[in-house]
């Protein structure tokens, strides 16, 4: 595949970045959402590429778990934008799940990919995930916990499609007398 190399390369980038950025602790959970499509070259949802989903879900997984991070991928909108996950980490955060097994043209080739990578995975109604990463102009702003804070890396592309992160701080509260950091 031309763009595996890229892949591994943008992907662990990412994930260092938004980890470094957000001060994300071990267990912290990162989701993916992707348009196989848009990396390939073509409008999203019209021209998936299963065997794309496979190399980005692999790339994702690998980033993630040599910083004992954990991965999520959205799935697109014919499954409402669930989310794909380890079935320790949904009961862990004891998130809702529903029934569906994702399909490359039902859910995405990354969603459908990582289905097959994970060892017990589990289809999420939504998650609050520290951070999120955005390949192909996905909307997955939807699944970071308030208060999401842009982040840019060297990488603005993967393949044809725009790279877009996000990591989450904790929101301020309060007003003029408000302290915010520690003297």
């Amino acid at each position: 595949m031309e763009w595996k190399d890229e892949i591994f390369t943008v992907l662990d980038a990412a994930v260092d970045a938004l980890q470094a950025a957000g001060h994300i602790a071990p267990g912290g959970l990162i989701v993916l959402g992707c348009s196989t499509s848009e990396v390939a070259g073509a409008r999203i949802g019209k021209g998936s590429v299963p065997e794309l989903g496979v190399t980005i879900a692999e790339a994702m997984l690998s980033a993630c778990r040599k910083r004992g991070l954990e991965a999520a991928f959205q799935c697109c909108e014919h499954l409402n934008r669930a989310v794909v996950m380890e079935q320790r980490v949904a009961q862990e955060r004891r998130l809702t799940q529903v029934r569906a097994i994702p399909q490359p043209k039902a859910g995405g080739s990354v969603p459908a990919a990582a289905w097959k990578q994970l060892s017990q995975p589990a289809l999420v109604m939504a998650v609050q995930a520290e951070a999120a990463i955005d390949i192909g102009d996905t909307l997955v702003g939807m699944h970071i916990r308030p208060v999401a804070v842009p982040l840019r890396i060297e990488y603005g592309h993967v393949g044809h499609a725009n790279l877009v992160m996000a990591y989450s701080r904790l929101p301020y509260v309060g007003g003029a007398r408000a302290v915010y950091e520690e003297e």
